[in-house]
């Protein structure tokens, strides 16, 4: 299976829709459409703030990991951090979100970050299997008040 990594274009709307629903789904956390467009326009507009890379099979946008840079107070570099990482079920446990991690930390060594750092929900014990083979988890608890 030959996967290409690359930034993500306009004509991978479509695809894109797909894997995002399926993201939401799983996570069951539905969003308004104007939110999804409001994502969707972010991630291709550099000044957004918002980056994404997709893996390509023969053509077919089959995964997404979105990503943003964020400043440290403890260190000169910024960080990279992962906010959704989503493989195609068809291609599921064949490496796909590996190289896509992977593709990340080699963005964050070229532009000089610091680390690259991303969380899950406690029960994606799936996905924990290969964050604890690529990553070293983290002593931190996450806290959040929620606004909205």
């Amino acid at each position: 299976m030959a996967i290409n990594l690359r930034e993500l274009r306009a004509e991978d709307k479509p695809a894109w829709l797909e894997l995002w629903a399926g993201y939401l789904a799983f996570y069951e956390h539905p969003l308004p459409a104007q939110q999804t467009e409001l994502t969707w326009q972010r991630l291709l507009n550099s000044e957004g703030g918002l980056n994404a890379l997709v893996a390509d099979l023969d053509g077919e946008v089959v995964g997404l990991a979105h990503y943003f840079w964020t400043p440290s107070t403890w260190q000169q570099n910024r960080d990279l951090y992962l906010e959704d990482l989503f493989v195609d079920a068809r291609v599921r446990n064949q490496g796909v979100g590996k190289q896509l991690i992977e593709a990340l930390v080699e963005i964050c060594k070229i532009s000089g970050g610091g680390k690259v750092h991303w969380q899950t929900h406690h029960s994606n014990q799936t996905a924990m299997q290969l964050y604890d083979k690529v990553g070293k988890r983290s002593e931190f608890v996450v806290y959040e008040i929620s606004l909205n």
